[in-house]
């Protein structure tokens, strides 16, 4: 069970080339059919930003002291600041933002924690804030 002691803890930063062909892919996998994904500069879709999961983090992932057997994905949530498109460079640079517990409805603890990724663009300017929590419960997740 991870403790408030981990709130601030860097997790890590990744870089992202937003590029034309990607956002394209990116808007055909979500079936987004609008011409503008197709222009010499396309804007990146509102949730182009989760491809952060597949590029690589600088160092390994600390420990949270969580049970990932009990790990649940639990919300998701952005702040859109600026518009992101095709040439802009992301640097996604992810946190600690909260650890706190509630009591499950079935009986034990549960336990969340809030990440916090704020990317910004090659000017150094936050264009967007991305909030995951996951929560541990107290029985296995099944």
């Amino acid at each position: 069970m991870a403790d408030k002691s981990i709130i601030g803890m860097d997790i890590g930063t990744t870089v992202i080339p937003v590029e034309r062909g990607k956002i394209r892919e990116f808007a055909a996998a979500i079936l987004d059919e609008s011409p503008e994904y197709e222009t010499e500069g396309p804007p990146a879709p509102p949730t182009f930003t989760m491809t952060v999961a597949f590029w690589p983090r600088v160092g390994p992932m600390p420990d949270l002291g969580l049970n990932y057997m009990r790990v649940l994905h639990a919300e998701q949530q952005y702040e859109y600041l600026l518009p992101v498109q095709a040439g802009d460079t992301l640097t996604a640079h992810t946190t600690i933002d909260d650890v706190y517990t509630k009591e499950g409805k079935k009986g034990g603890t549960l336990t969340f924690v809030v990440f916090k990724t704020s990317f910004t663009n090659q000017r150094n300017e936050t264009a967007i804030v991305a909030r995951q929590v996951i929560v541990e419960t107290a029985k296995a997740a099944v």
